[in-house]
């Protein structure tokens, strides 16, 4: 492959980029200053970010891609190249590609542009016809092919394809015909996730963690990720479409969905740890009342009861945390508080900027 080989040529010819005299972290790499990015630091982690880049375009997650490779690790990780476990979970491949667009604006390099044009292509390549996009590419049997909000991870891709699609800083080296691919892309997942939004009654309310591809139905993933409404991923896909034109049926959507939010909000309880050195970790999770307490919301919702549920890895719902085995009750998320600051400060702005915003 060319830009493989256009790869190890140019990390063989900087050795020097391998003891770097301030590491980051690659949870910080987005959060830097312009001038940043064309230092030899930021060129060091790109060329890092094209070792883990599979053949597919894309890239696996939960991978820490600003440490310093060995010789023997970058072998490692070129060997691998061909495994095909790339996704949009977890932040993966959209925030690559947000990494190497900043990289190459300011410093341009060959291998970073065909980097980034293959990670893109991925993108636009895993995208349903429906508009949805699934959680690992390419295709997985089980639930990792269901559309997948949970962990923002279509929300991610679109919010990564809008600049894109507008040929904005620092995605203006992107070419005419990928940036009306991301357009068209970024237009079908705005279908999408109106069309996955669930009514009951006739109804609007909020979205599954997963929808099935075909259906666009609420789908279950893991055992204890049962069909059902979510108080968590709900809210960075209302957020997204705060961000859009008020057209009555965007506005429709995100009106439905605040309503259900502040329905199924729950008042007067805490979840608080209790230390006890019998258990394993020490600790435990419980839920306690308290009138003072902010509100919180479940993870997830019964369809048509909003009855919050819980579950452990046996698949069966039940309505109390304290329900579910030790394990599962301290292993997950099953409350959020995600949505207070949206219903407080993010829709009361939404709503002021149009005057049809709100309108019933």
């Amino acid at each position: 492959m060319i830009w493989l080989a256009v790869l190890l040529v140019a990390l063989s010819a900087a050795p020097g980029a391998q003891e770097p005299a301030t590491p980051i972290a690659w949870a910080e790499v987005l959060a830097q200053k312009e001038a940043w990015y064309g230092s030899p630091e930021a060129l060091r982690i790109a060329d890092n970010v094209l070792c883990w880049q599979r053949d597919c375009g894309g890239w696996p997650k939960n991978e820490d891609m600003a440490v310093v490779l060995t010789d023997a690790q970058r072998a490692s990780l070129l060997a691998q190249h061909a495994d095909t476990m790339a996704t949009i979970d977890n932040g993966a491949t959209h925030t690559q590609l947000a990494f190497l667009a900043r990289v190459q604006t300011a410093q341009p390099q060959d291998r970073l542009r065909a980097s980034f044009d293959r990670g893109l292509d991925y993108l636009l390549a895993a995208q349903y016809a429906n508009g949805g996009w699934p959680q690992f590419y390419p295709l997985r049997r089980g639930y990792w092919s269901h559309i997948t909000f949970n962990d923002d991870a279509m929300v991610g891709v679109l919010r990564a394809l809008e600049p894109i699609a507008r040929g904005e800083a620092p995605y203006a080296f992107v070419d005419a015909a990928r940036r009306q691919k991301a357009k068209d892309a970024l237009a079908k997942g705005i279908d999408c996730i109106l069309a996955c939004q669930v009514k009951v009654d006739g109804v609007l309310t909020a979205w599954c963690a997963q929808h099935d591809e075909q259906t666009l139905a609420p789908a279950a993933a893991r055992k204890y990720e049962l069909v059902s409404l979510s108080g968590a991923e709900s809210v960075p896909i209302v957020r997204f479409l705060m961000t859009l034109p008020t057209t009555p049926r965007v506005v429709a959507a995100v009106e439905g969905a605040v309503a259900w939010l502040e329905k199924v909000k729950l008042t007067g309880i805490k979840v608080v740890e209790i230390k006890d050195a019998k258990l394993p970790g020490g600790k435990d999770r419980a839920v306690q009342q308290d009138p003072a307490a902010p509100p919180l919301w479940a993870r997830f919702y019964e369809i048509g009861t909003n009855q919050p549920i819980f579950c452990d890895r046996d698949g069966i719902a039940r309505q109390h945390l304290a329900d579910i085995g030790h394990e599962r009750r301290n292993g997950y998320a099953w409350y959020v508080d995600r949505p207070r600051d949206l219903l407080a400060r993010d829709l009361p702005a939404w709503r002021a900027r149009s005057d049809e915003v709100g309108k019933p």
